[in-house]
């Protein structure tokens, strides 16, 4: 009943923008917002906002940054920033995650027409910032790539219809699906006691973490039916987004590969997921320590989720884990692959170098 009359207001308001040289968009929220016909400048407030816009090809509509895109650091896991440095020098409305200054916004010149806003509880409240701006205010609801797969490919349909790049949305969820399926049907048929057992730790989580901090659903194990533990363990039925696992439990699993997400280096060398592995006598009893079967990842989440390195990470674990059903596959070309379409350029040997160019390649321990 409520999504007949959600359809009803929308069809009403975009029978009533017509006649104002407007048109209504139904949000992440399922509400109606009402956006000039052609958009040309935007604001993308929200992790992974920008992400997306960039995604369809539209960042040159873009006015100014959160000041997440200005900072200069050694390491900076985003494809999406590093294809396109001149964000770093745009004008800046506000704080990163959603943080946004009203003040700032009212400044800009040329205004933007429309903001964009993922995680929309999070920061300043996406209503309150309309009403304080006059500015029209889409939010989106992120996603991921494994149980909130219809929220991404839904708000990459809504930024397109936004910014006209419908066409370009269309192509990119299907791209994103044709490598899912690509991956997923060239591990299928291997036999459950055939998959080996797997674990990663050192995942970010709105910052960096030691090495028990993973993610449970971890996709890439999914794409390429790895046996994560984690899951297995983990998730009991219920969906988990991130997790930190007990040092006796990895030593207990005992997993046939061990994996590094390389986003733990920010730590320093004195502490982080590496220095864990290499010195705490725990980690040292594990058969993966011990045969050199550690290897490091692509990070998996910066300013929210990686999709592009999601994908990326997990061509190189299934070449790892199957190389006979991935021989036609160089992770590192493929990644360059996927970045190429998502962001515009072959980002690969840039983050790689950031980390130490452990990337795809079996970590030192000793």
């Amino acid at each position: 009943m409520k999504r007949c009359i959600y359809a009803l207001v929308l069809v009403l308001a975009m029978a009533a923008a017509a006649l104002a040289g407007e048109r209504a968009v139904e949000d992440g929220r399922g509400k109606s917002v009402v956006i000039p016909d052609k958009v040309e400048r935007v604001i993308c407030s929200g992790p992974g906002s920008l992400r997306l816009l960039t995604y369809l090809q539209a960042q040159d509509r873009i006015v100014a940054v959160d000041d997440i895109e200005t900072r200069r650091r050694a390491f900076d896991a985003r494809p999406y920033s590093i294809a396109n440095p001149q964000f770093r020098k745009m004008p800046v409305f506000g704080e990163f995650r959603g943080h946004d200054n009203p003040e700032l916004i009212l400044t800009l010149d040329p205004q933007p027409q429309v903001i964009l806003k993922t995680y929309p509880t999070m920061g300043h409240d996406p209503d309150e910032l309309a009403r304080k701006t006059g500015i029209p205010v889409v939010t989106l609801n992120y996603g991921n790539l494994f149980s909130y797969k219809k929220d991404l490919f839904r708000s990459l349909r809504i930024v397109g219809e936004v910014v006209g790049k419908e066409e370009r949305a269309g192509a990119v969820i299907a791209y994103m699906q044709g490598l899912i399926d690509d991956l997923r049907q060239r591990t299928a048929d291997i036999p459950a006691d055939k998959r080996p057992t797997v674990f990663v730790g050192g995942v970010a989580f709105k910052g960096p973490h030691g090495y028990q901090s993973t993610e449970p659903a971890y996709p890439p194990f999914q794409f390429v039916n790895a046996n994560n533990l984690a899951y297995r363990e983990g998730l009991k039925g219920k969906e988990l987004s991130h997790a930190d696992v007990s040092k006796e439990m990895i030593v207990k699993w005992n997993p046939d590969f061990l994996f590094l997400d390389l986003s733990t280096l920010q730590l320093g060398d004195e502490t982080g997921g590496l220095f864990e592995l290499r010195h705490d006598p725990a980690y040292q009893t594990l058969t993966a320590v011990k045969q050199g079967k550690v290897y490091g990842l692509l990070p998996y989440n910066w300013y929210t989720s990686n999709f592009g390195c999601t994908l990326a990470n997990a061509y190189f674990i299934g070449k790892l884990l199957y190389p006979g059903r991935f021989a036609d596959v160089d992770p590192a070309a493929k990644a360059d692959e996927i970045f190429t379409f998502l962001v515009g350029k072959p980002v690969f040997k840039d983050m790689d170098a950031m980390f130490r160019n452990l990337a795809y390649k079996p970590v030192p321990l000793r």
